[in-house]
């Protein structure tokens, strides 16, 4: 390689969220049934990632099973507990009553979460 002039390119390391159990891991209430009956009965949630020339930024949206509809999302160039926190307060906002609501994620270290579940019995 030295002859020729070339050099190694070693891969970036990627990027993983993992970072184990950080709080409760809530019952699978869903259990797949992603099917909802009217709006505001079930919402699901994740965080992705993805990449542009400005670099890596993160989107939170919040989802109603109901009609796919958008209901929150937030966008941040890193994924932390106030990103959540940030697209909950947007969703309570708009909606005042959920009643009943089941609110699905990943079960992702942010949603396990004190922050996330403490700002979840606020709105019960």
């Amino acid at each position: 390689m030295e002859k020729f002039d070339l050099k190694a390119i070693c891969p970036r390391r990627k990027y993983k969220s993992y970072k184990g159990t950080v709080g409760k891991i809530a019952d699978n209430i869903l259990n797949r049934n992603f099917v909802a009956t009217q709006p505001n009965q079930k919402w699901t949630t994740d965080v992705t990632e993805f990449s542009g020339s400005f670099g890596k930024a993160y989107l939170s949206p919040i989802l109603d099973m109901f009609n796919g509809e958008v209901i929150a999302w937030d966008l941040s160039t890193s994924a932390n507990i106030q990103q959540i926190r940030k697209m909950l307060q947007k969703a309570f906002s708009k909606h005042k009553n959920l009643e009943g609501l089941i609110f699905h994620s990943d079960q992702g270290w942010q949603y396990q979460h004190r922050q996330f579940s403490e700002k979840l019995k606020q709105k019960e």
